[in-house]
């Protein structure tokens, strides 16, 4: 089948409509792998994400692109792409399971249970952080819906704030920037951040540490916010970078390089004698961490729930 590669409501609109009246031959369990197909953005990072192996994966595409009669995307050395047709099924996809999730919201209402899918994004080391305890926000809420089925992805902020304003996730938690339109952020807690040298580090049993200490040691900084950490610390250039806190803690841990690490993380390894926070009064901040979701969404009943459950937990530890 061949589409015409026209940019218009309308034909989102027709094309929509051609792939709901093709659902008798699809299996959406395809569209779902297609889907996180795109969001990881490679074959071999979709391979970790859905557990399959290369030829599976490649299967349930070739099957899926037999199905609605066109190739969805191209493999090469330009990397993964999609063809116009990917792109096309790609937002009618999208669309569609935005519709199923409303119908199973109206259900939801209509029964008085709570029931549907519930995608949430998350910065990682927020397993560490008592202040926010996600999974036990998450045992509330299947405990009392257990029919309710969870989506947990981990992403930087800037990715996470791109996947909620483009409706690949219902709500994400993490350190924004505030950037996202039609977002809604609201603040759970401030995390407090550490400059960390690992027990292997020239620096963990010197008593005074000088700010030329800091300025000459090798330093690791987040890649997402290189710039922020080398200023916090006035370092003249980064030696590393990383994109999330378990790989900042094992350089950290290679006794080579000094970075910043959130402290109910930092604090811990320290207790164990395997790192320890260096002048923690000079070179300290905090990071403002929010759960943001779609502002036309927001009479959603996981949403509302789920953010009702993180502001209680946020605000019971707080008080602590």
């Amino acid at each position: 089948m061949t589409i015409p590669i026209i940019h218009s409501f309308h034909w989102l609109n027709s094309m929509y409509t051609w792939l709901m009246r093709r659902l008798d031959n699809i299996d959406l369990r395809l569209l779902r792998v297609f889907l996180t197909l795109v969001e990881s953005g490679s074959f071999s990072s979709a391979q970790i994400a859905l557990n399959l192996s290369q030829s599976t994966l490649s299967t349930h595409i070739a099957s899926l692109e037999r199905s609605l009669g066109g190739a969805l995307c191209l493999r090469g050395r330009r990397g993964f792409r999609l063809t116009p047709f990917g792109e096309a099924t790609l937002r009618a996809a999208r669309e569609l399971f935005d519709d199923i999730d409303k119908f199973q919201s109206r259900i939801s209402h209509s029964t008085g249970q709570l029931i549907g899918r519930l995608s949430i994004g998350i910065v990682d080391g927020i397993i560490t952080n008592p202040k926010l305890a996600l999974q036990d926000s998450i045992q509330r809420i299947i405990a009392a819906a257990p029919d309710v089925y969870v989506d947990l992805r981990l992403g930087t902020p800037h990715e996470l704030e791109q996947w909620v304003a483009e409706g690949n996730r219902d709500i994400v938690i993490g350190p924004f920037a505030q950037h996202g339109p039609g977002v809604v952020y609201v603040p759970l807690h401030l995390e407090a951040q550490a400059l960390y040298c690992g027990h292997r580090h020239p620096l963990f049993k010197k008593d005074k540490i000088t700010v030329k200490d800091i300025e000459t040691s090798l330093f690791s900084v987040r890649g997402y916010r290189q710039l922020e950490d080398l200023y916090r610390v006035n370092h003249p250039r980064a030696s590393a970078t990383v994109i999330h806190m378990e790989a900042q803690a094992m350089l950290i841990l290679s006794g080579q390089f000094i970075g910043f690490l959130p402290r109910h993380m930092g604090d811990e390894f320290a207790e164990q004698g395997q790192m320890r926070a260096l002048r923690p009064q000079t070179y300290q901040f905090t990071s403002q961490h929010f759960a943001a979701y779609r502002r036309s969404e927001a009479d959603q009943p996981l949403i509302k729930i789920f953010l009702r459950e993180l502001r209680a937990q946020a605000s019971e530890r707080a008080k602590e």
